[in-house]
């Protein structure tokens, strides 16, 4: 091949590669890569979930969740709990704790009596009760109700866990919006541990909180 005929088969080339470079520019300029939204933390887990209409409340009584169950050494289920979740607690003889200061996520209050502390079931009594707790043994009810897991039971103001009630996160949040996250995916991992359902207005509530995370 002479010299002309290699110089004219270069410049092709080239011409070629410049042409497929300018195509390709233009086309990752009229169709950039999208970024994917991030998925909130817990959402799997919230469309594991089954959701199924709320049960009813027939034949439902706190008796049928037996609590606080002993948990040795004069201790029970209460009491563990404000030990584990208190600063500086100190109990007498019979385990009651005398003093110490438990800091109420859902209100943000810092209580210094243990008197003034209730123990609140992240997915209440009532509320696993219409969601399929209806169906199990009273032992299965009363592990449930003294889940020492870290986040079913929750020390927190008197107030607060009264304001709460038996209501699910369509009609009760926690007051500091910052715990709402939390408070989400606390309630989420506690019905999927225990085969729980949701209703619809339930899941949204859960759905809606998981994008503050």
């Amino acid at each position: 091949m002479n010299r002309a005929a290699v110089t004219s088969l270069v410049v092709f080339v080239l011409l070629v590669a410049v042409g497929w470079y300018l195509t390709n520019l233009q086309s990752s300029q009229e169709n950039p890569p999208t970024t994917p939204v991030p998925v909130p933390t817990g959402s799997a887990d919230l469309a594991a979930l089954k959701i199924a209409p709320e049960g009813k409340m027939a034949g439902y009584s706190r008796d049928r969740f037996p609590h606080w169950a002993s948990q040795g050494n004069s201790c029970d289920t209460r009491e563990i709990v404000l030990q584990r979740q208190g600063t500086d607690v100190k109990a007498d003889k019979d385990c009651k704790a005398t003093s110490g200061a438990w800091n109420s996520v859902y209100d943000g209050v810092v209580v210094k009596e243990a008197g003034e502390v209730d123990i609140d079931h992240t997915v209440p009594l009532a509320e696993a009760w219409r969601s399929g707790a209806d169906k199990w043994t009273d032992d299965e009810r009363k592990a449930f109700a003294n889940d020492l897991g870290g986040i079913q039971l929750i020390a927190v103001t008197a107030k607060s866990n009264r304001s709460k009630g038996d209501q699910d996160p369509a009609k009760w949040k926690p007051p500091v919006a910052a715990y709402g996250c939390t408070y989400a995916r606390h309630w989420i991992s506690v019905k999927v541990s225990y085969k729980l359902t949701v209703d619809q207005p339930e899941y949204d509530a859960l759905a809606a909180l998981l994008q503050t995370c």
